[in-house]
């Protein structure tokens, strides 16, 4: 499986672009549609172009993680790990325990209660982080 183009238009919205590094919610240098990484500098700019460019890079090593997990049995829910891997690292979506509660067959009510503790960026609770969550949730039941 890979991204959906529905999930690459979200993950435009959700992460916006951001022509001039700068610094996120927890401090991270970033640039671009949510691009980290030892290769950004403060000052550093970057196109339009360039930035969907390092979006489909980084979304391919959420791709890969994701897929080691075989979990995802459907467009929806590798829509929703891949999203949440992105934004969180699959370091942290392999100790999860959305990931444990998945493989345990939970049920809808306790996945999307897992989904949604994952709302914190730099020790506060962000609204973006909520809408993302939900967004992730859903899909992943769809």
């Amino acid at each position: 499986m890979e991204a959906s183009e529905i999930l690459i238009e979200k993950l435009k919205a959700f992460e916006g672009f951001r022509r001039d590094a700068y610094r996120d919610a927890a401090g991270v240098l970033t640039i671009g549609y949510g691009h980290t990484g030892r290769d950004i500098r403060e000052g550093d700019r970057i196109t339009p172009y360039w930035g969907e460019q390092l979006l489909l890079i980084d979304l391919r090593g959420a791709e890969a993680g994701v897929r080691r997990l075989r979990v995802a049995r459907t467009q929806g829910q590798f829509d929703a790990l891949v999203s949440l891997a992105f934004n969180i690292g699959i370091g942290r979506l392999t100790r999860s325990t959305l990931l444990k509660v998945i493989r345990s067959g939970g049920s809808k009510s306790q996945i999307t209660k897992e989904f949604k503790r994952w709302v914190y960026g730099g020790g506060r609770r962000l609204p973006g982080l909520v809408k993302r969550r939900e967004w992730e949730a859903k899909r992943f039941f769809e």
